[in-house]
């Protein structure tokens, strides 16, 4: 066991949950340092490693117990919250799927079909927490038309606090790495459940809404839009430095010149001091270019917002808020999870709403 390691990171999580979030970020990276020095020396080293905040931990977390059965036509009207496993050469990965309630009688491939959502989380995060923190899957039951909601779980081993590996060249482009792992496996519970193939959405947090991006811009054909919450644009770092500087400051992204950009809805929290509020700009700017905005303000929850929305030919490209105040917590969420900020405008909601105005062709 890493003493030091471990005395810094209780030390990030207790600053955290005082609110001293600057003072937290100091603890991580000093975590971070002090655990990169120790394993460069390891033959089974990677050069992956924790670039993003600490959460408290979440014990107990109050949801349906998993049956091992998925099969959708068995699925009681409470809905379902499954485990699985997906396999993609060499590479494998947890998962948790909610199956609505809505789902049931319906078969693969025949008569009607319901939209899947897939969500990736921050790192230090579990399904189950993120599932708590978003609200996702009660949204999901509170919908009349309902929907799947999918949650891929990042391998320990893969990156040691949990991250998504992002800020990697061999996991930022199709068919390599985890888009391609992730991206199979959405394609595995498409053919298994009777899901609307143009109805297929991904959306993030920090690491997971950086991966989400990178997901939407490799895989246009599987996802019809992206949400990205406190998270990075596509292209903004290559290694664990400069995602540390993008992080801290911004990062100027690649553009892709070749196809349309998939529509994309962003978050952040102009108080976020774990990933510099510039970023979200960057990712709005990779799906709007060089359009310009409509603003509008308001104030929901407690927190006051910004909401630039992106519009071509009749056509949203993006819509951008800012939540004042906030940090690096998802919007309106539920103190159940971590990384959650019950304040502000419902980024769930806002998400669902985005995503079900925009389908596949």
């Amino acid at each position: 066991m890493n003493t030091t390691f471990d005395r810094l990171m209780a030390d990030a999580t207790r600053l955290t949950q005082a609110g001293d979030l600057r003072a937290a970020t100091e603890a991580i990276q000093a975590a971070m340092r002090g655990s990169m020095r120790a394993t460069s020396t390891s033959p089974n080293a990677n050069d992956s490693d924790v670039i993003d905040g600490t959460a408290r931990r979440v014990d107990g977390l109050d949801l349906p117990n998993p049956d091992s059965t998925p099969a959708q036509k068995d699925a009681p009207r409470t809905g379902q919250f499954i485990d699985g496993r997906h396999t993609w050469a060499n590479d494998s990965c947890e998962y948790k799927l909610f199956v609505p309630p809505q789902a049931h009688g319906l078969e693969s491939g025949t008569g009607k079909t319901l939209p899947l959502v897939v969500m990736l989380h921050g790192c230090t995060q579990t399904p189950d927490d993120f599932a708590l923190g978003t609200g996702m899957n009660e949204a999901a039951l509170a919908s009349d038309e309902g929907f799947f909601v999918l949650y891929p779980a990042q391998n320990s081993q893969a990156n040691p606090s949990r991250c998504w590996n992002w800020f990697k060249r061999s996991h930022q482009q199709r068919d390599l790495g985890e888009p391609a792992l992730l991206a199979d496996m959405t394609r595995s519970v498409i053919e298994r459940y009777a899901i609307d193939r143009q109805s297929v959405y991904v959306a993030g947090l920090s690491a997971g809404g950086a991966m989400a991006a990178i997901l939407g811009e490799a895989y246009p054909d599987i996802f019809a839009a992206v949400g990205v919450h406190s998270g990075l644009a596509v292209g903004a770092a290559k290694d664990v430095n400069s995602a540390f500087t993008a992080m801290k400051s911004g990062a100027s992204a690649t553009l892709k010149s070749d196809g349309k950009p998939v529509p994309t809805i962003v978050f952040h929290g102009d108080k976020d001091s774990t990933v510099h509020p510039v970023n979200g700009e960057q990712v709005v700017h990779a799906s709007a270019r060089s359009v310009a905005a409509i603003l509008t303000t308001g104030s929901d929850n407690g927190r006051s917002f910004t909401r630039s929305v992106y519009s071509a030919d009749g056509r949203v490209l993006a819509e951008h808020w800012t939540v004042q105040g906030a940090g690096h917590a998802w919007s309106g969420g539920s103190a159940k999870g971590s990384y959650a900020d019950a304040r502000g405008p419902n980024a769930t909601k806002e998400m669902l709403r985005f995503f079900l105005a925009n389908r596949l062709g």
